[in-house]
């Protein structure tokens, strides 16, 4: 379109969905020379916070096309250009892709400027659509090569586009299709990975993806997991002792102690020092580890001093029990806590729940049909997403918390992001300090108006369109 419009006094901007630019032509030099010296470029963000109102940013905020004559303009520079955006939407997942914009120097508006934006964005998402028409292509063979034998548990997922095996769609449950599908979109290069999921079932599976060439999706492979315990048969400490079970406050690590060491076992808790003394606590100890019994869990390491850490290490060197001992994660194990460490046979560091998104789903379910019943209720795929993408810096016990809130809130029928605890109603965005202020702030503002956007922006101050680009900004839905 550029070269078309060659020597006319016009602007083209494509924008993503951000409103940074990604491309900008203009045939004549003046408004070239007057584009730079605003500091408008390739990588430049455009967003209404900047600039206030634009052809770029406001269509990108409300989702809607935008004409723009000189005196509606914020900044100075383009009071003499007549400015059409038109927002560029994916055909397919129907997502805010980016914006066109075209800017004509001129003093009334000009009749086909309106259209012409119009036909440059729809001429961009039909470019979009064939892309993706080929990718799906591309996909389908390879999912149609990979169930050639009707056996095989198979799922492939693209924009827009999810194929199961029927072997698939028996084996996942609503909750673990989620589940897959969230690991899938956040799997990065396109390399073969292959990760444990346990299932709303307690079935352990392993997932193998990989992405095939010129697509943008990823075929799943679905298989039991062979090294998984089954029923009662859970990995004991045995003949590795004693077993240190490291994990981040609410990760689970007394669950996974206590599985470990087995019913019956005897617990010792470090955190009883805070409130007798060490030589009591030592004492204690001593008549646990000294006799034949059940295996003894020791909770709470970092409560420990070094002089009952030196103890304790010399009691575990001599104890005829099985031993399991839980601490948090930190460089306390390399200093202070460094001799328990070292007598420890293995070690098992439970992953945060943050790092394992593809578990938040089927966990979800499981905990809500102990509460409310099997198939009462189901998470709306909006309500995973959400989910899946909260920070979850309390684990185990965070999200548990999150469950007791949504079955007091519904005990039947689809869970939806507005039945989440206001907390864990958004996407979080991961950034600066000041975003993260800022961030709270339009929450704040959003739950005093009772949701009303409008109300919010006026009590911030800002344009509805700027409260709009900063949500977007800041993941806030």
């Amino acid at each position: 379109m550029g070269r078309e419009l060659d020597g006319a006094p016009v602007i083209l901007v494509l924008g993503d969905a951000s409103a940074s630019v990604v491309d900008i032509q203009y045939a004549d030099r003046d408004v070239g020379r007057m584009m730079r010296d605003i500091g408008i470029s390739v990588g430049t963000r455009v967003g209404e916070d900047r600039l206030g109102t634009n052809a770029l940013a406001t269509p990108a905020a409300t989702g809607r096309d935008v004409l723009l004559r000189g005196h509606e303009h914020s900044v100075a520079a383009f009071s003499s250009f007549v400015c059409y955006g038109h927002p560029v939407v994916h055909p397919v997942t129907r997502r805010l892709e980016g914006v066109f914009s075209i800017s004509y120097r001129t003093e009334n508006e000009h009749p086909l400027l309106r259209p012409l934006g119009r036909r440059v964005a729809r001429d961009i998402q039909d470019r979009l659509r064939l892309d993706t028409d080929h990718a799906r292509q591309r996909l389908l063979s390879a999912f149609q090569a990979a169930t050639r034998r009707r056996a095989h548990a198979v799922m492939a997922i693209g924009q827009g586009l999810v194929l199961s095996t029927p072997p698939a769609l028996d084996l996942l449950h609503p909750a673990d299709q989620s589940a897959v599908r969230t690991w899938a979109e956040t799997t990065g290069p396109p390399t073969e990975t292959v990760r444990r999921l346990t299932l709303t079932s307690g079935r352990a599976v392993l997932l193998r993806c990989t992405r095939p060439d010129g697509t943008d999706g990823m075929l799943i492979h679905i298989a039991p997991d062979q090294d998984a315990p089954r029923g009662d048969a859970v990995r004991t400490i045995g003949a590795a002792r004693p077993l240190l079970i490291v994990g981040e406050p609410g990760s689970g690590r007394t669950t996974e102690a206590r599985r470990a060491a087995g019913a019956g076992a005897d617990t010792l808790d470090a955190s009883d020092v805070v409130d007798q003394d060490e030589q009591a606590w030592a004492r204690a100890a001593e008549r646990l580890l000294e006799s034949p019994g059940p295996a003894v869990v020791v909770e709470n390491l970092p409560y420990l001093t070094e002089h009952l850490v030196a103890l304790l290490a010399r009691f575990l060197r001599g104890t005829p029990r099985d031993v399991v001992l839980t601490t948090t994660p930190g460089g306390h194990l390399e200093t202070t806590h460094a001799p328990l460490a070292a007598v420890c046979a293995a070690r098992r560091d439970l992953v945060p729940l943050r790092h394992r998104r593809h578990e938040i789903a089927p966990l979800t379910a499981r905990m809500l049909a102990d509460i409310v019943g099997a198939g009462r209720v189901r998470l709306t795929n909006e309500t995973v997403r959400i989910l899946t993408e909260q920070p979850w810096h309390g684990n185990l016990t965070e999200l548990n918390e999150v469950v007791q809130v949504l079955a007091d809130i519904r005990s039947v029928g689809d869970i939806t992001p507005s039945d989440l605890p206001f907390s864990h109603r958004n996407a979080p965005s991961v950034s600066s300090p000041f975003h993260k202020a800022e961030r709270e702030i339009i929450l704040a503002a959003i739950e005093a108006a009772g949701g009303n956007k409008l109300q919010a922006a006026r009590a911030l101050g800002v344009s509805r369109s700027t409260l709009y680009n900063r949500m977007r900004a800041l993941h806030i839905y």
